[in-house]
């Protein structure tokens, strides 16, 4: 390889000016270096890992209080030790059963047990009356499926927790052109009378906004089977593949809210009736998404009023409480109440229990996904969050003994704001952006503009000490 010539050659400009030029383009860089390295360096703010630590380790525990009639007590001594020892056995490790004589507590969390001399099973209010001489081991079930109901095999169908959920209420006429269809319904009324007063006793757990709409044109995807007797029949396949999602429209806002789909089905004429198989209400629920009422109204009717409608919604009402996983009351037990406060209470059980396991795993992965990525930022937003979420859980645990409708508030703060650090936008978007990403981009960038000035920069110092030696080496005049 050549030597480098010699700048004066190649340049019109003078010595001087040349490397002032050369020297403002290195002056330029030096002094923009701290800037661009303040800008494009990542926040990496730090997480409250020993806090987060001991919470994962603290188990939540929900207690109750069984209140036995002091008549009773007086007459079984032993009941209330027995009573207990049944309890604790088999009641989950999150709850736990206190008995004890009934000192007109009234509080939530306070149950009374009262024996009668009827023969039926009655809940009322936080009252569960036995007939007299039911044996412990049966009183003690009941109990526990009460406080604690067991899991089903029907639990699949809840939908995931969401502090708010938008119920979206449609009616589908299949269509309209055919002549026979349903133009209006009188919704409004029974919604307040079946959809409200469930919304009104969970509004501790959900915040929910109602929707509702007619569509005049949902056409089935599928061509359903017609029997002998000229009813159309839908199979437990077609119910899979139901719902026509690429054209109906079943939700008219905008809203990032999850959505509970509660659909009134109206088929055209030439289809009618239309029958579930081995459905004795025409209806169907799909899981974690919302329930269908089939209607097959008479040739005349255009309008649904509340007579319809008082045999529809609470179709609607049941499929809701399933959806919310409101557990139902045990086989056996009558209730006056359409929602009695021991499935309100076991419901915000439930979700107390899940909401926090589930807060306390977001936080445990959160702290370990930034210790893992060097690169991910952990801004002010995101450590606020995660120290507000531990906030919550410290005061659940401190009120967790004192109300239940507060460590249920209190559980379902942590998770959203446990989950809102987590799915940060700026958080996620290092997952996709690695460092050597980062190279990849700034290589190409950097070397095209450096790599010509590091040449003139050598080219000019060899130029200069080649001058400077040329001058030592001239003789003195």
């Amino acid at each position: 390889m050549g030597s480098l010539l010699d700048p004066s050659l190649l340049f019109f400009q003078q010595d001087r000016v040349r490397r002032t030029i050369i020297a403002a383009y290195w002056a330029v860089i030096l002094l923009a270096t701290p800037l661009w390295w303040n800008i494009t360096s990542i926040e990496r703010l730090p997480l409250p890992a020993g806090r987060v630590h001991t919470e994962t380790q603290r188990a939540l525990t929900l207690p109750a209080t069984i209140q036995l009639e002091p008549g009773l007590v007086d007459s079984k001594p032993h009941i209330i030790n027995e009573l207990q020892s049944l309890l604790d056995k088999r009641l989950s490790n999150s709850i736990t059963a206190n008995v004890r004589v009934n000192d007109q507590n009234t509080s939530p969390g306070v149950y009374n047990l009262v024996f009668w001399d009827k023969e039926d099973a009655v809940l009322e209010g936080r009252t569960l009356k036995f007939p007299r001489g039911t044996s412990l081991t049966s009183l003690s079930d009941t109990i526990i499926k009460l406080l604690d109901p067991p899991p089903t095999s029907q639990d699949f169908r809840i939908a995931p927790y969401s502090s708010r959920y938008r119920l979206s209420f449609t009616l589908l006429n299949e269509d309209a052109s055919s002549g026979s269809y349903i133009s209006g319904w009188s919704v409004q009324a029974a919604l307040r009378r079946y959809i409200q007063p469930i919304l009104s006793r969970v509004s501790d757990l959900h915040n929910c906004t109602i929707e509702s709409q007619i569509q005049f044109h949902a056409p089935l995807a599928f061509e359903p089977h017609k029997l002998e007797d000229n009813t159309t029949a839908l199979t437990a396949e077609d119910l899979t593949i139901f719902v026509n999602t690429a054209e109906w429209t079943l939700s008219s806002s905008t809203s990032t809210d999850p959505v509970l789909h509660f659909a009134l089905f109206v088929p055209n004429a030439e289809r009618r009736p239309v029958k579930v198989i081995d459905s004795r209400t025409n209806t169907f629920l799909l899981p974690q998404w919302g329930g269908v009422v089939i209607y097959n109204p008479g040739d005349e009717q255009d309008h649904l009023g509340s007579d319809a409608l008082d045999q529809i919604f609470p179709l609607f009402a049941q499929h809701l409480l399933t959806l919310l996983g409101v557990p139902s009351v045990p086989a056996g037990i009558k209730t006056p109440d359409a929602l009695s406060d021991w499935q309100i209470d076991a419901l915000l059980r439930r979700r107390a229990i899940e909401t926090n396991q589930g807060a306390r795993d977001i936080l445990k992965s959160t702290v370990t996904l930034v210790n893992e990525l060097e690169n991910m930022p952990v801004g002010k937003v995101v450590q606020d969050e995660v120290q507000a979420a531990l906030s919550a859980l410290e005061r659940l645990h401190s009120l967790s003994s004192k109300s239940l409708t507060d460590a249920a508030r209190l559980s379902s703060e942590a998770y959203t704001l446990a989950s809102r650090a987590f799915f940060n936008p700026d958080m996620l978007a290092m997952l996709y952006f690695p460092t050597e990403h980062k190279y990849a981009v700034y290589t190409p960038l950097f070397a095209s503009a450096v790599i010509p000035l590091i040449a003139a920069a050598v080219r000019e110092l060899l130029a200069w000490r080649k001058q400077k030696a040329a001058k030592a080496a001239a003789p003195v005049q």
